[in-house]
């Protein structure tokens, strides 16, 4: 009894600290190398009729959507890299592959803190702040529309996993446009937000790519993951 009250009090403090080991992900960059408000244009006015097209067309894909859709839109909640588990394969997991883990949480904590200065600099508010009608299947938020940050990471994820795995190149940015459009799905975004997300991700990955810290760790997660799907 005793042995198993301390493997669990073990379990308890190592998941804790994985826990916190992701939430203190040192970004590779941040707002201050890159600021997207100098390179993305303003969102279209909530009077506009662009903001009031995709406003419809949000309506339609509520009144459309199906359980399964409402389902995956849920999951696709999580900022994570093992969302692409489906593209990749079954040998895609975090506990076999640490270093990839790593490299990802870093690439989460970046993309949160580039976005999260853009968005509230244009706070463009949400399709449900202006549309009533509009029922999110997820809890509300109130920061910015614009960008979409899940969109944003969505394709960092794919632009990186493309650069390791460039066999799955095309199946990794068919994962991303779904992820996108799952924001959608969910109520949380118009279009126009995660169609800006693909300029805003492939600014990132480039200003990413110039750290030598990230050259670094991409490099060995690289020959890891392909090791791990018996890749040369």
């Amino acid at each position: 009894m005793r042995k198993s009250l301390v493997a669990l009090l073990l379990f308890t403090l190592g998941s804790t600290f994985a826990v916190q080991a992701a939430d203190e992900a040192k970004p590779f960059i941040t707002s201050q190398e890159l600021d997207l408000t100098r390179y993305l244009p303003a969102p279209p006015a909530d009077d506009s009729a662009q903001t009031k097209a995709e406003l419809k067309e949000l309506l339609e894909i509520q009144a459309t959507r199906t359980p399964e859709q409402e389902k995956a839109a849920i999951a696709d909640a999580e900022e994570n890299v093992w969302r692409f588990a489906d593209v990749m394969g079954p040998d895609f997991d975090a506990a076999k592959l640490p270093k990839t883990a790593a490299l990802f949480d870093r690439i989460v904590a970046t993309e949160d803190v580039v976005d999260d200065h853009a968005k509230k600099a244009f706070n463009r508010p949400r399709p449900y702040m202006l549309d009533e009608q509009i029922h999110p299947l997820l809890k509300k938020s109130k920061s910015g529309s614009w960008p979409s940050g899940h969109s944003t990471i969505g394709y960092l994820m794919a632009t990186v996993l493309g650069e390791m795995v460039p066999e799955k190149r095309n199946e990794l940015f068919t994962r991303a446009a779904g992820y996108a459009e799952n924001r959608l799905v969910a109520g949380f975004h118009y279009r126009s937000d995660t169609v800006m997300s693909r300029t805003g991700a492939a600014l990132i990955a480039q200003k990413m790519e110039e750290q030598p810290d990230f050259k670094t760790e991409f490099d060995a997660a690289k020959a890891e993951l392909r090791a791990q799907l018996g890749l040369k």
